[in-house]
């Protein structure tokens, strides 16, 4: 094995929002730092397609392996890695999306930028389920607010009490379907705001305005939009700190007779070679099943069942966020007169949870995101031409019904909170290996009825607001049978856990500052850490607590006890 011979002071696996996060805040305190990225190299202000046509190419913008959301889509990866596989157990399912390049998964991301409520660190205390946090809303809103001012983020305050306000930009006015999804949302007595969107709406350090190309995930050119890439990786090289390491796939976190970390053993992907990254912290940022199947495939004879697996609990109690959608045909959309209709690539509007649940019959609550208008080609035709009235034919009848119907469907996806449970898991596959020879991850996954019946009513509020708005759906809701449509573990690509932090260390893998309790010189700023879901998109957490996380390395270096 090729072994560099500097030592660095620390050594982050993975570029995304916690590796990105981490190699900034470190790099600008002094550290010499090395990060090691699986993927490939990208800048979003060179390497977008933000502009292209999709006539443009000959796949005319459809979906590839490598791409499945298109063929324009910013992040490189997928459900479906050639060379990388992994496993379920039988009769269960989860598909784990990877990325695989400078980033990581914020090239692609809605840039949905929510911060977790003083509840959510809590909800044991509120219903008995799942774990509290070991900090609380008030530890990490420092961390918020650096964030806010950092990335930028737009929105409008509105006293929610576990919806916490941000400092925000300006939000963005609400586009024509909006304005009529909110009159539906007035009727029926549902929160509905403006979003809160990592996407500048005035210059922020030295980035523009976000100009409404509508592309955001395409990969943002002028970076208006948040990526590690540009916002923190890019500085963190300007510090001439970091030393950006691409194609290195992580095999194992190595340590010594002590028990302390010295660095991560990784594949050079080039030429197939192995390497180590010699440091004297380690922070693992790879993702939250990435980082468990680390930490499961470094075993040793101090650490037999997986490094910082004392507890047994490393890959235990994997969430994802819940999710459904469905579309509606608004007739007073139809017709429509061409008009203007610019603004981010993503919605203006979204309603946030608005209900008590000691009311309902599931204990975790949901948001409600929007989408439909002139603003993407498939949004006018949700469902096929076939679905609208008097929908079909060809030639001109056929052309003239796709200018009426176009831009007259709304659809909303709900994203709600899965509480912790012992079924859904990730283990080492004994049987399997990826082209590198390292070990895979098996999955286990099963909903509770909380969550189905949570999925139930989201369908059941679609359906009202598609009503309100004098709408028909354009298909129907799932029965019973089908689980009322709740996507499989893993498709909303928000999975948290896996290296849960907690004050018992024979329960949780990390402590209160995502540092392992077996090996002080080690750390994971991820989704791992997470204690729980929330109804809230993960990321801004991620972001707020690597933040903390490596402002506690620093202090500890300081203070000589790393």
């Amino acid at each position: 094995m090729f072994s560099q011979q500097k030592t660095y002071d620390v050594c982050i696996v993975g570029s995304g929002a916690g590796g990105g996060m981490a190699a900034s805040v470190l790099t600008q305190a002094g550290a010499d730092v090395i990060v090691l990225e699986a993927g490939g190299p990208w800048d979003n202000t060179k390497d977008s397609a933000m502009l292209t046509w999709p006539y443009d190419t000959a796949r005319r913008g459809a979906s590839s392996r490598e791409r499945p959301f298109g063929e324009f889509d910013a992040c490189i990866g997928g459900w479906d890695i050639e060379g990388e596989p992994y496993t379920r157990a039988p009769g269960t399912r989860f598909d784990w999306w990877r990325a695989r390049m400078v980033g990581g998964r914020t090239n692609h991301w809605g840039r949905i930028s929510l911060r977790f409520g003083p509840r959510d660190f809590r909800h044991k205390s509120v219903d008995g389920l799942g774990d509290d946090w070991p900090i609380g809303y008030d530890d990490v809103k420092p961390y918020y607010d650096r964030v806010d001012r950092l990335v930028g983020i737009f929105g409008s305050k509105e006293g929610l009490p576990n919806e916490p306000d941000g400092i925000f930009l300006p939000p963005p006015r609400p586009r024509c379907y909006e304005l009529v999804v909110k009159q539906a949302c007035d009727r029926l007595a549902i929160t509905c705001i403006p979003s809160r969107l990592s996407i500048l709406t005035r210059p922020l350090h030295g980035r523009p305005a976000c100009h409404y190309c509508g592309q955001c995930n395409r990969g943002c050119r002028s970076n208006s939009n948040f990526t590690s890439t540009n916002v923190l990786i890019a500085p963190a090289l300007a510090t001439g700190k970091l030393t950006l390491v691409t194609n290195a796939m992580a095999r194992e976190v190595t340590l010594d007779k002590t028990g302390r970390v010295t660095g991560v053993a990784y594949v050079d992907k080039t030429d197939g070679s192995n390497r180590h990254a010699r440091a004297r912290v380690v922070v693992l940022a790879a993702s939250a099943c990435e980082s468990a199947r680390l930490l499961l495939n470094s075993k040793s004879s101090l650490f037999p069942n997986g490094l910082a697996n004392s507890s047994g609990v490393a890959g235990k109690y994997l969430t994802d966020t819940t999710g459904t959608d469905m579309a509606g045909f608004i007739p007073r959309l139809a017709d429509g007169v061409p008009h203007n209709e610019d603004g981010v690539g993503g919605m203006h509007l979204y309603m946030p949870w608005w209900l008590d649940n000691a009311k309902l019959d599931f204990p975790r609550g949901y948001h409600i995101e929007v989408w439909g208008g002139h603003d993407q080609p498939s949004a006018g035709f949700m469902g096929g031409i076939e679905s609208y009235p008097g929908g079909g034919g060809y030639g001109k009848d056929l052309k003239n019904m796709y200018r009426r119907y176009y831009g007259a469907a709304v659809g909303f996806s709900g994203r709600g909170e899965q509480i912790p449970n012992e079924d859904c898991y990730c283990e080492i596959d004994p049987d399997t290996v990826d082209r590198w020879g390292i070990p895979v991850l098996r999955f286990h996954w099963k909903w509770s009825d909380h969550e189905v019946r949570q999925v139930k009513h989201m369908h059941e509020t679609f359906q009202a607001l598609i009503h309100a708005m004098g709408g028909t759906p354009l298909w129907a809701a799932p029965g019973a049978d089908e689980q009322y449509g709740i996507a499989p573990g893993g498709r909303i690509i928000h999975e948290l856990g896996g290296t849960r932090m907690g004050d018992d260390p024979k329960t949780s893998v990390l402590n209160r500052w995502c540092q392992a309790h077996d090996v002080r010189n080690l750390f994971v700023t991820d989704g791992g850490p997470f204690v729980s879901q929330a109804d809230k998109n993960p990321t801004w957490t991620i972001l707020a607590l690597a933040w903390r996380t490596s402002e506690y390395i620093v202090d500890q270096v300081k203070k000589g006890n790393l």
